[in-house]
């Protein structure tokens, strides 16, 4: 168990930075493997999902809960993409965010990446995965800057 508690934390380390995968993954989480193949396909802590791992891609999927223990210890921008008030309550349920109603995005962010929604108050309302680099974001009118997988009130 240790050894493969090791192999994920490495994993968060290398997709999200130094020092994540110990925030993401305390001790005491609780894996779930794949029956078909035997690979870690969930993560738990506590009964809450925090991440699922994507066998195609061998990186994780953070979940709403997920995230929000990534940046709780990381100052903004970082990791998150920040829209305008309009559109907060459609975000929360699910809706995709488009570029002209980004205000910031972090920098760093390229496309494929898993980041958090976040309106602006640093409240989490969705995740996702970009589909637009940071800059992009910004400068963009027009198209899909995050692909939302799940909002903090979706049903």
């Amino acid at each position: 168990m240790d050894e493969v508690l090791q192999k994920i934390r490495s994993i968060a380390d290398y997709q999200f930075g130094k020092g994540v995968g110990k925030i993401l993954f305390p001790d005491g989480v609780e894996l779930r493997f794949s029956g078909r193949t035997g690979r870690v396909k969930e993560v738990y802590f506590k009964g809450k999902l925090l991440a699922t791992l994507r066998p195609q891609t061998g990186t994780f999927c953070p979940t709403i809960e997920g995230f929000k223990r990534i940046i709780s210890h990381f100052q903004p921008p970082k990791f998150r993409v920040t829209v305008q008030d309009e559109v907060v309550k459609f975000v929360m349920k699910g809706k995709n965010v488009f570029a002209k109603h980004v205000k910031n995005a972090d920098p760093n962010i390229r496309p494929e990446d898993e980041v958090v929604v976040v309106d602006r108050n640093d409240n989490v309302l969705a995740v996702g995965r970009a589909v637009l680099n940071g800059e992009e974001m910004l400068a963009f009118q027009r198209g899909i800057a995050v692909k939302v997988r799940h909002g903090i009130r979706e049903k």
